[in-house]
């Protein structure tokens, strides 16, 4: 077995080194560490890729130079036992101490002095160096820089509570189904288990609970009387404005909760296409199928590609949830902060346009496609509705029955709130 800071060493050279996501390496280490250790693995990965910014800056007032390419171990070790240090109750000794029998696991002894030492003066000098890097906006936001000044920017009145949020983690939110109970039922149900929990805000078949667990000891999720899924996700279904026997599309379906979701809602559609272009990904759709007991066709395609899946039949409803930045969802995947790049929102924005332009077509006269991002960026959102709409002359922008978040002149944009529901935006538009 791996120990469990030699395997959080392992994810966070993934991320930060090779660019890999955090949901893609971190399950293959879990494997590695004992059952016991990977709560501490996921806290210690999650934790400092959070704030792995502001540890970044502070490592290079605390080391003299920084190290060389093959010794990027020790960095993120490094950064790692900050963490610890800074933002978890475990004892500062103790975490001194773990760190440094690491290094003899990693091969290299010879930076156990250097290691102790540089931990031992942050707890030493922990406040001088807190002010003395007060007026650093990295260390301050814990945000790349380029990112925190977009969401200034679109955001100027709420840009500290969005910040704050994307530091936080998010809250354990379920989706009770319909179909087996009333999320009233579900409520008392929760209750005689003893988990606290109340109803979402915003979505009728939210739940939160007010302490997160293990989806094992959720009454009724093995059975398939609920899913896990943010409150802002929960919407969709409902905005698509379902009816008994339509035909509908989910492009971009991966990993299957709002797919899921429909199915619950309107279980009496004619058909539901669901699409994505991972077919490994697909594979964790069935498995949310099959725990519901739900059934759609399933297609492993390029979304945009469609003269490689479509069987030319129009649908009445499309949900377009697009592939995006995810910058409203950070809280959940801390690694976007490191993994998204500035160049990449103008790619995502014409990613976007290519799939709006191709799925439209497939759409019937008086059918509604439901426009869907985890993003918090104007670009994405509502100036993707503005150019769609100027390049199509049958398109109407419908306003959204349910509100929740800010207006905005096209759709509804939620931002992430602590102890709230995530990042999105939704734009719904009708056919002519």
């Amino acid at each position: 077995m791996v120990q469990v800071r030699v395997a959080a060493v392992k994810v966070l050279l993934a991320v930060t080194r090779d660019g890999v996501s955090l949901n893609q390496c971190l399950p293959t280490l879990q494997a590695q560490v004992l059952e016991r250790d990977r709560p501490l693995l996921q806290d210690l990965c999650y934790g400092t890729l959070r704030w792995y910014p502001r540890l970044n800056i502070l490592l290079k007032v605390l080391l003299e130079k920084p190290f060389r390419s093959k010794d990027q171990d020790i960095h993120v070790l490094l950064t790692c036992a900050l963490y610890q240090i800074m933002e978890t109750r475990i004892p500062d000794h103790a975490a001194v101490n773990e760190t440094v029998a690491a290094i003899k696991k990693l091969k290299k002894s010879w930076a156990k002095g250097l290691v102790n030492g540089v931990l031992r003066r942050f707890i030493r000098e922990r406040d001088n160096l807190n002010e003395q890097l007060a007026d650093n906006s990295i260390y301050r936001h814990a945000h790349p820089k380029w990112l925190y000044k977009r969401i200034e920017q679109a955001w100027p009145g709420q840009s500290a509570t969005i910040l704050a949020a994307n530091n936080h983690p998010g809250p354990m939110t379920l989706r009770v189904n319909q179909q087996c109970q009333s999320r009233a039922e579900y409520l008392t149900i929760l209750q005689t288990a003893s988990i606290d929990a109340k109803a979402t805000a915003l979505s009728a078949d939210g739940v939160q609970l007010l302490k997160a667990t293990g989806v094992e000891t959720i009454p009724g999720f093995v059975q398939g009387q609920l899913s896990v899924q943010d409150e802002a996700a929960q919407l969709a279904a409902h905005l698509l404005q379902l009816a008994p026997g339509q035909r509908v599309l989910d492009a971009c379906c991966a990993p299957g909760g709002k797919t899921c979701h429909i199915l619950e809602c309107e279980p009496s559609l004619n058909e539901l296409v669901a699409l994505d272009i991972d077919e490994s990904r697909l594979e964790r759709v069935k498995e949310n199928f099959e725990r519901l007991n739900v059934q759609a066709q399933l297609v492993a395609a390029d979304a945009a590609a469609t003269d490689q899946w479509w069987d030319g039949q129009l649908f009445d409803r499309i949900l377009l949830d697009a592939p995006c930045s995810a910058t409203g969802v950070i809280r959940r995947h801390p690694d976007i902060k490191l993994l998204r790049k500035p160049d990449d929102i103008a790619r995502l924005a014409q990613l976007q346009a290519e799939l709006l332009d191709a799925l439209w077509p497939l759409l019937k006269s008086g059918g509604k496609l439901l426009y869907a991002t985890c993003s918090i960026l104007p670009e994405e959102n509502d100036a993707s509705i503005t150019d769609f709409t100027a390049r199509q002359d049958d398109v109407e922008v419908i306003a959204l029955a349910a509100e929740v978040g800010i207006q905005t002149p096209l759709g509804r944009q939620l931002l992430p709130t602590i102890d709230g529901h995530d990042g999105f935006y939704y734009a719904l538009l009708s056919k002519n």
